[in-house]
């Protein structure tokens, strides 16, 4: 099997450029509520599983999840970048969750999280 390369990144972070270069771009702005008020994840990012399992159990992520990995079976991607805000919760969440399925079905994962580590993008900022 090859290898699947997943992204996750700020939109915020971008200011106003271009997402990641990609085969497939998600933006889960709009698809996911954002999580980062769940009790005691504000601080973590989506490598935490605390936090992943908050993003998982969002109405919306599990048929994504599930949509992310038929595309990788039937089209072969190279490449799939997922975008939120900041790029701390979901996308990252979205991203390791992805990731850990991929897996477990065989394929060579690589990840990079560009704005995992940095701060917490306020939501009034968010659109």
């Amino acid at each position: 099997m090859h290898t699947v390369r997943l992204i996750s990144f700020g939109y915020l972070h971008l200011h106003g450029g271009p997402p990641p270069q990609a085969d497939r771009i998600e933006d889960v702005r709009d698809r996911l509520r954002d999580p980062a008020a769940a009790a005691g994840i504000l601080d973590l990012d989506g490598r935490d599983p605390r936090v992943q399992e908050v993003v998982a159990n969002t109405r919306g992520a599990r048929d994504l999840l599930d949509n992310l990995i038929d595309y990788v079976e039937r089209c072969g991607p190279r490449s799939i970048a997922i975008g939120c805000a900041g790029g701390k919760h979901r996308a990252g969440s979205l991203v390791e969750l992805s990731a850990r399925e991929l897996r477990r079905l065989g394929y060579h994962v690589e990840i990079e999280h560009q704005h995992i580590h940095l701060p917490r993008v306020l939501k009034a900022a968010e659109r």
